[in-house]
């Protein structure tokens, strides 16, 4: 191309410099109108013809340096970290601490001495039933036990001394046990008028009000009890996971409701497969310092189902895939001192996916410069320039 514009340059100096068949200050002295005319045609063509020849050139230079002008590529470092797979589920948040608490004795709702709302321990009294004259018989009772208890022991006493016979002593003993068994039996029935708290937590819902008549059984609940300090959620977990979701594995549970997240574990895994739905129950512990988790809440639960400790991770919209079906991302090869650097194609397999990023399980090592930016828009072998 050098040897071409050189070539012009001379040849447009020789006609401006007389280097043609007559000059052209030779010529316009001979005052020939028509010789002059002539050379001016002449001359005229021959710069239409360069004006050309400049114009090729001009392309062709163009062309070639757009060639040389390398494309701009960003780059992504492949190095090993921990990957962490979850997988996805919902449930509800449970409690074993929830229930009703029914009378055990039919009567009169004597008293109430809890509201709605109220903290209660394991034991504490939250309401009486009219005993209907229970606590009179047990007074009789108790005295009756107490003249068994003096008889047999003044029995006993003479017994030992080989006073009096051996039917006397028996029927004094089996008359004090037989008293007692009856004060234990009343004060056990006395003891259902009383109705108490199974165990520590609030006291939801006041159901029966005061004055209200009780019996056992449905319809009669006085009380809904719940503790909030043991919650749980269970999930149901496809069979297909059976060997990877254990006990132990971390678990991500997120509240939408509250717009807050916990990380726990796994508790329990069950040990039957539900044949409707062939999945097995997972029971995940949710911790409730400050009492906003609620039974039945609605939660998503996410379960570490696979972790690899060396693994490669890539953004999955840098993958192409090719006719055959074979996954493959671009890489820059050995970078010089000017970030200039070829671009190999290279074969890769996949495992799982994580939101925006997918597992490279070969293909790719330690160290590689996978081309992120400009990924669609080069080919194998091309080479490129690698933006800092």
């Amino acid at each position: 191309m050098k040897k071409v514009i050189v070539l012009l340059i001379v040849t447009i100096s020789l006609f401006s410099c007389g280097g043609g068949d007559q000059s052209v200050s030779g010529i316009i002295e001979k005052r020939n109108l028509e010789e002059i005319r002539a050379k001016k045609t002449e001359i005229t063509l021959q710069q239409n013809q360069i004006e050309a020849q400049l114009k090729s050139l001009d392309s062709a230079i163009a062309i070639l340096g757009s060639e040389e002008k390398l494309p701009l590529v960003n780059t992504l470092t492949a190095k090993k970290e921990v990957f962490n797979h979850y997988l996805e589920l919902q449930g509800d948040v449970s409690t074993k601490q929830n229930v009703l608490i029914y009378p055990e004795m039919a009567g009169t709702l004597q008293k109430v001495y809890v509201k709605k709302g109220d903290r209660v321990s394991k034991g504490q009294l939250l309401a009486t039933i009219d005993d209907g004259g229970m606590s009179s018989q047990l007074s009789q009772l108790k005295s009756q036990a107490t003249l068994a208890k003096t008889t047999f022991e003044r029995q006993e006493r003479l017994w030992k001394q080989n006073i009096g016979s051996e039917i006397q002593y028996l029927q004094a003993k089996t008359n004090y046990e037989s008293s007692e068994n009856m004060v234990s039996q009343a004060q056990s029935q006395l003891g259902k008028s009383s109705i108490r708290a199974p165990f520590s937590g609030i006291i939801d819902n006041v159901i029966k009000d005061q004055g209200t008549v009780v019996a056992p059984g449905q319809g009669s609940e006085v009380f809904r009890l719940v503790n909030l300090s043991d919650m749980f959620i269970e999930v149901e977990v496809p069979e297909t996971y059976l060997g990877s979701v254990v006990k132990g594995k971390e678990a991500l549970v997120y509240f939408p409701v509250l717009d807050d997240s916990i990380t726990t574990k796994i508790r329990e895994t069950g040990n039957f497969i539900n044949p409707s739905n062939r999945s097995f129950e997972v029971e995940i512990p949710v911790p409730n310092k400050e009492g906003k988790i609620k039974p039945n809440l609605t939660a998503k639960v996410n379960l570490n189902d696979y972790t690899n400790e060396n693994a490669i991770l890539i953004p999955t919209s840098i993958i192409s895939e090719n006719a055959e079906g074979d996954q493959y991302v671009f890489v820059a090869m050995e970078p010089n001192a000017d970030n200039e650097a070829v671009v190999k194609r290279t074969i890769i397999s996949t495992g799982k996916t994580q939101g925006a990023k997918i597992e490279v399980l070969t293909g790719l090592e330690d160290g590689n410069l996978i081309i992120k930016e400009g990924a669609r828009s080069v080919k194998d072998g091309q080479k490129v320039k690698i933006k800092n």
